[in-house]
């Protein structure tokens, strides 16, 4: 089968690159609207509209993903601009939160899809470090307003969970599941 990756995400596309070298990206246009009230569904339900939005040929794997934070009660996705981006780093300046990951594999004949959470400690900020780093890092494309691959990581005291799921995709329970799900070895290339 022929890898789809429907996501035009960068630290998707490097995450996958670890697992296999030969995939295609194909980005999905889809609505991402929601109204489902359990926001730990939220990115599952995205995940399946990317991938059900993109092309698929019959020899295909499509691979969908959506990464959101849940933080007290409230779903944070990318912020709208640097005053977003510093609201959510506050609010999550001192506490964990969660950083959800939906995925939706999809061939013609058979669809799969599992979330994965990992709970996130982050300590606390300073005004300063939050303004320092939105202004210099600009974390607008990532969930929560931050990366902690990127220098982010010095906020994070500790992750109970998948430290790759947090950087938006969770590759354990990505290779698990096409292994079971689909008979698809990611890895046979390094073995």
């Amino acid at each position: 089968m022929k890898i789809v990756l429907a996501s035009k995400s960068a630290r998707r596309k490097e995450l996958l690159s670890m697992l296999c070298s030969d995939f295609t990206i194909r980005v999905s246009d889809a609505d991402e609207s929601y109204s489902e009230s359990d926001l730990f569904k939220v990115p599952a339900l995205l995940a399946s509209k990317k991938a059900m939005a993109v092309f698929i040929n019959d020899d295909e794997i499509i691979i969908g993903c959506d990464t959101v934070v849940i933080n007290d009660g409230e779903l944070l996705g990318k912020p709208k601009d640097r005053d977003d981006a510093v609201r959510m780093l506050k609010a999550m300046s001192g506490h964990f939160h969660y950083v959800v990951s939906g995925v939706f594999l999809r061939t013609r004949e058979k669809c799969h899809s599992f979330s994965v959470s990992t709970r996130v400690y982050m300590r606390e900020l300073t005004d300063g470090e939050i303004d320092f780093y939105v202004d210099r890092f600009e974390p607008y494309d990532k969930a929560g307003a931050y990366g902690i691959q990127e220098s982010a990581g010095a906020f994070i005291e500790k992750i109970d969970g998948d430290f790759y799921n947090v950087v938006g995709l969770p590759i354990c329970a990505l290779t698990t599941a096409l292994r079971d799900e689909f008979g698809i070895v990611l890895l046979k290339e390094a073995l």
